[in-house]
């Protein structure tokens, strides 16, 4: 009886102590400035690729080196990374020796899969997450709804809870979201440093979110 009391007691402590952690790491935003950060952003399929791209067309060359994880059957989204770092580099010839990286992690959820296989399906994307997250150890997560980016974020959050680095989250919700937010949104809006929307009604909905009109 008393050994179980002293592993209840135990298991209270650890309990106790990651929450703690996990509300520490989800308040702190203090980080210091510095010349590049290393961005890491998440695409998906068909739009979610094309709306990130425009958002990074949109930033300065501060940003690198890019990381970008994709879905390993997704070659579309290799594709146009490709064409838009060719593009950005014949553009402005000071992004030729900007390096950038694909990385590809198992899908989350096919098209059509049934949900409880999903549960499954993701704990595998998220146990292949979590090392390339640690080798990379990005200053920033971008992301904007693929199914994709919850194993990544969450991968990210587990970084800075075991004390080995902050990774500021972002997450932009897709411009095709008016009224409600995507399955991706309603996970990481509590995990996420600054969740951005593109409508009004989405910011009335979620006053902690942050609106700055139409971005991408």
């Amino acid at each position: 009886m008393v050994c179980v009391l002293i592993l209840a007691a135990a298991a209270g402590a650890v309990a106790a102590f990651l929450i703690l952690r996990i509300w520490v790491v989800l308040r702190s935003r203090d980080f210091t400035p510095r010349e590049s950060l290393s961005i890491l952003v998440v695409a998906g399929s068909g739009g979610h690729t094309t709306e990130i791209l425009r958002l990074l067309g949109s930033l300065s060359n501060a940003y690198s080196p890019r990381h970008y994880v994709i879905a390993d059957t997704d070659e579309m989204s290799a594709n146009k990374i490709n064409s838009f770092e060719l593009d950005r580099a014949d553009r402005d010839p000071s992004n030729m020796y900007t390096k950038y990286y694909i990385h590809r992690i198992p899908r989350s959820r096919e098209v059509r899969q049934s949900w409880p296989s999903t549960v499954f399906t993701t704990l595998h994307s998220m146990w292949l997450s979590f090392p390339l997250i640690h080798q990379v150890k990005p200053d920033l997560v971008l992301c904007n709804g693929p199914g994709t980016c919850v194993p990544i974020c969450v991968s990210a959050l587990l970084l800075g809870i075991l004390g080995i680095k902050k990774v500021i989250i972002v997450y932009v919700e897709s411009i095709c979201r008016v009224e409600t937010l995507s399955l991706s949104g309603k996970i990481l809006f509590h995990l996420s440093d600054y969740f951005i929307v593109q409508w009004p009604a989405l910011k009335e909905k979620y006053p902690k979110s942050v609106y700055l009109g139409r971005i991408v």
